[in-house]
């Protein structure tokens, strides 16, 4: 129970706006809180407050990627840049919006908390009721998918350029997550785009100030009716949503080695994004883990100068102490905490696949899904097919859909689907609608407890029972734009044409004949709704597979991925490198990459 102490100060607060200046009566009531003892504020605005109607014209490029609209940092400021998308997100919603509560959290880059003020402005002049914000803006994207179910949100604006550099001179986002707390789908993103392209004016109430520093409530009027925001722990709900569904008293003994002996030597890197205080919440305070297990915990405008994507080439310092020190795991998140890379002990790497088909053979080690059940499994297109094995061995249905969170949504709210994965390094359950690396690192600590091995141990003894599939994905980033459209344009052309199927490529001893060559789509089985023009891939008699696409997540140029995937049933002990090394050069070949990126190799590797 909180207890009101007293009252502070009672009086007349004044903003000057040119040459007008309005003056409106507060109460500031300060408040005991029963977390950290620290202080929190109570701030009820007496006089009306006047929504400002603001003229504007579109900018072009407004249209959302594969997870919101991202662009460098310098075009989101902008006179009006940023206004006007999130003046078009609440548009979208319609008649929904008037009196509705939204949540506004983002990962802490450079302009969020400014961003994340704005917006509570915006949303006073649109008829919300009640914003719930993040501490100094700060909320993990996840955190964000967890607050809007439980508090039952319309939906929540996140501010995140997701695995990208953060800085003045890098990258912004914002993104739009709807009520069942997943990435806005197709018809609502094309809404906000189309949206942008006719918008005329945005409404804010430009008096509105707000701190959103201190943990507390606001209540305003504005043009008679009132507008509260609740500025909350960031980390708290999550943390309780984690204690759910995990055995938090079993893994304590475990991390701490009351269990076995030993405790459990983790190194836990934030990168300097989000992540920190959920890390340090739950990893130290709750799990017993020791100081020296966590780093990069503070989230920093620029990341610290790292480039917050958790991988074998941006993660490199993990890797690097990992392979050289006594850990039993290695774990990295992205700067708004969505996404994982988990290593072994010497830096043993478990690929984004492999990681969701031992999860999903492990569910049992997980208390939510023994209340809760295990319905189907389900990854992105490019991702290798390692949990379809699993799920045909369990009898559950496995979906292949789109690259991008919201593909799984529908199928979660059907009932359909519990735990999905993409090969860019995010997985995640039917807990929340986005996902999540914390949770991921939980469930694999959850599967070493409960199997008493070690993380290559765990992967050996499943590639045994099921065979492996080799995985590589070559990343080229910022190639420019109009020859990588010609590429996969040309590409598309070469292998749609009927005489492309059943022709045999060679390369490295090995031979490989075309079954099935095609622009991938996607028919939503619940609504019916579809998705065309999703990656270009060839499948191969023996299920060896190429997928090439253009990445919807970079803010500026092209990103190119190339995806190699082959099983192997029996020599499942080699080095992915070396297996995969012929198709590699198929692959290479038949998109004439190196001629139309100008490009000799990958910036990044995984």
């Amino acid at each position: 129970m909180i207890a009101l102490i007293r009252v502070v100060t009672a009086g007349l607060y004044a903003y000057q706006r040119g040459d007008a200046t309005q003056q409106l009566s507060l109460v500031f009531i300060k408040r005991a809180r029963s977390r950290n003892s620290t202080s929190s504020w109570k701030t009820i605005v007496r006089m009306s407050l006047s929504v400002e109607t603001v003229a504007t014209k579109p900018f072009e490029g407004q249209k959302p990627g594969t997870s919101g609209l991202r662009k460098k940092v310098k075009v989101f400021t902008q006179p009006n840049y940023t206004e006007n998308f999130v003046q078009c997100i609440l548009d979208a919603n319609g008649a929904a919006l008037s009196g509705s509560t939204l949540v506004v959290g983002g990962d802490g880059r450079y302009y969020c908390k400014e961003a994340a003020e704005l917006i509570v402005r915006i949303s006073a002049g649109n008829g919300v009721a009640k914003l719930l914000v993040g501490q100094n803006g700060i909320l993990s994207t996840p955190a964000v998918s967890s607050l809007i179910r439980h508090n039952k949100a319309l939906g929540g604006i996140v501010l995140t350029a997701s695995h990208n550099p953060g800085g003045p001179e890098n990258d912004f986002g914002i993104k739009f997550n709807c009520e069942n707390g997943g990435p806005a789908p197709d018809a609502f993103t094309n809404n906000i785009y189309k949206l942008s392209t006719e918008i005329k004016d945005y409404k804010l109430v430009r008096g509105l100030q707000i701190d959103i520093s201190k943990v507390g409530v606001s209540t305003y009027d504005v043009a008679g009716k009132p507008f509260v925001v609740e500025v909350i722990d960031s980390v708290a709900n999550y943390v309780r949503l984690m204690e759910e569904i995990f055995d938090f008293g079993k893994l304590r003994d475990f991390v701490s080695g009351k269990s076995t002996g030993k405790p459990l030597k983790m190194r836990i890197d934030s990168m300097n994004g989000v992540t920190g205080a959920y890390v340090r919440e739950i990893f130290l305070n709750r799990l017993g883990a020791a100081e020296s297990s966590v780093v990069h915990t503070t989230p920093l405008p620029d990341f610290g100068g790292l480039h917050p994507d958790p991988n074998l080439t941006y993660a490199k310092d993990l890797v690097d102490t990992v392979a050289k020190g006594d850990y039993d795991i290695g774990a990295a998140f992205d700067g708004d905490g969505d996404r994982n890379m988990i290593i072994g002990g010497k830096a043993f790497f478990v690929t984004p696949s492999d990681s969701l088909a031992v999860i999903a053979h492990y569910l049992e080690a997980i208390p939510y899904f023994q209340k809760n059940g295990v319905q189907g499994f389900a990854r992105s297109m490019p991702t290798a097919s390692a949990v379809d094995l699993v799920g045909k061995k369990l009898g559950k249905e496995v979906f292949e859909v789109p690259t991008g969170w919201k593909y799984f949504g529908n199928l979660m709210d059907a009932g359909r689907l519990c735990l999905c994965g993409e090969e860019s390094f995010g997985t995640g359950s039917n807990h929340i609608r986005e996902k999540d690396g914390i949770w991921a690192v939980l469930a694999w600590i959850s599967v070493m407890q409960h199997t008493g091995k070690s993380i290559e141990d765990i992967l050996k003894q499943h590639w045994s029972e099921y065979g492996r599939n080799y995985f590589t994905r070559y990343d080229y980033e910022e190639c420019d734009l109009e020859p990588c459209n010609e590429m996969m344009a040309t590409m598309e052309k070469s292998i749609t044409a009927p005489e492309f199927v059943g022709k045999s490529f060679s390369s490295g001893g090995k031979s490989y004949k075309v079954k099935q060559a095609d622009n991938f789509s996607y028919t939503d089985p619940v609504d019916n709704s579809l998705a065309t023009k999703q990656g270009l891939r060839i499948v191969f008699v023996d299920g060896s597979r190429i997928v090439m696409r253009l990445s919807g997540t970079g803010s500026s140029g092209a990103t190119v991925r190339l995806y190699i995937d082959s099983y192997e049933r029996e020599n499942v002990l080699g080095q992915a490198s070396v297996m995969l090394k012929p198709l590699i050069d198929i692959a290479l070949e038949i998109s004439q990459l190196p001629k139309f990126t100008g490009r000799n190799a990958p910036t990044v590797i995984t």
